[in-house]
């Protein structure tokens, strides 16, 4: 079948979370022959995240930025889409919608439109995913989306996975990795990407009393400004890296702290043990939200309390494990991504949707 146009429309909350989702799923898309625009409220982190992408040199991607109002006659230099993607529920802009609206009134074809929702393991996902949503508002009333859950189960939209994945971790020297970005190649080492846990300053107190000393590799922003407010043991700044550099990094490390919804997902491919720090909700709605994916994950007991109270659930305290536990972790972890691994990945279900409602 002949290659598609996607139009991948972005809000940004998380500068590294939202835009990373949208910049997988569009590099997979393109990869694929498809033709994708990423429409971006706030691009900056791309510069780093996918070098060249801002100055329009990866094949198969065009990055919009999305301003308010959009620039004069962009939309008449803009061939229409055959697929709309809101990523996380954003409205795409009133330009967009008064241009379809126009094209429809014309006798033109609409874009299957799909509302692709954040990531959860609660058992309420399935019974949503590829459910209809009627657009109930002028001009397009009348219209339909489609809501589109990535998830953890078959009958879910399943998660972001190249193609090749495996077979470049089989390949990947981490000792060699590490070494090029000048940091010790030696383990044990951790991934630190976190917002400011209340739970970091006990977590770091117990790794530096961990029988084997524990490098830190932490990264910018939020999480080395937390980490160095509480110093304890070896910190060791990482620069911003592209991401594939940070799969590598998940892959080098002997456990990882992560946070969002794209980290964890390239935590779970890379195999590894670690805990994931949820997007905090004011009415505390992340908790089932948590439990819902720790059920999934099968996770042991201390990794368990681990995570409640890297997240302030409760009044679970932080235990830093030994090496019986990291070796249970991460049996777990790899246990949990076979399971994966025999689902179809998120863009192969994308793509299948919307070709069957098209």
């Amino acid at each position: 079948m002949a290659a598609m146009r996607w139009d991948i429309f972005c809000r940004v909350i998380d500068n590294f979370g939202d835009v990373g989702v949208c910049w997988r799923l569009g590099a997979q898309l393109a990869r694929r022959g498809e033709q994708v625009r990423l429409w971006l409220d706030d691009p900056r982190s791309l510069s780093w995240m996918a070098p060249g992408a801002l100055e329009g040199r990866v094949d198969g991607i065009e990055v919009l930025h999305w301003t308010t109002p959009l620039p004069d006659g962009l939309m008449a230099r803009s061939p229409p889409a055959d697929v709309w993607i809101e990523a996380f529920g954003c409205d795409p802009p009133p330009e967009c919608i008064d241009d379809l609206a126009t094209r429809l009134a014309g006798g033109a074809r609409p874009p299957v439109w799909i509302n692709l929702e954040y990531l959860s393991a609660e058992p309420w996902v399935e019974r949503s995913h590829r459910l209809p949503s009627p657009v109930m508002s002028w001009p397009l009333r009348g219209l339909g989306k489609w809501f589109f859950f990535p998830g953890f189960t078959a009958r879910t939209g399943g998660l972001l996975r190249e193609p090749d994945l495996l077979q470049r971790q089989a390949v990947f020297d981490a000792r060699a990795w590490l070494r090029g970005l000048g940091l010790p190649a030696s383990p044990p080492c951790a991934s630190l990407f976190c917002y400011e846990p209340a739970a970091l300053p006990e977590v770091l107190r117990q790794a530096a009393r961990a029988p084997q000393t524990w490098q830190w590799l932490v990264t910018p922003g939020r999480a080395w400004q937390a980490t160095r407010a509480a110093t304890a043991g070896p910190l060791h700044a990482l620069p911003l890296l592209p991401q594939t550099d940070f799969d590598h990094l998940l892959w080098a490390c002997d456990l990882n702290f992560v946070r969002g919804e794209d980290s964890l997902v390239r935590a779970l491919w890379a195999g590894q043990p670690f805990v994931w720090q949820i997007y905090p909700q004011h009415d505390d709605a992340h908790h089932a939200k948590l439990e819902a994916f720790l059920e999934w994950l099968q996770a042991p007991p201390a990794l368990r309390a681990l995570h409640h109270a890297w997240n302030g659930i409760g009044d679970a305290a932080a235990v830093w494990p030994d090496a019986a536990a990291l070796d249970e972790w991460r049996g777990c972890v790899q246990a949990a991504r076979q399971r994966l691994l025999a689902q179809s990945d998120l863009c192969s279900q994308l793509t299948g949707f919307v070709r069957e409602k098209r």
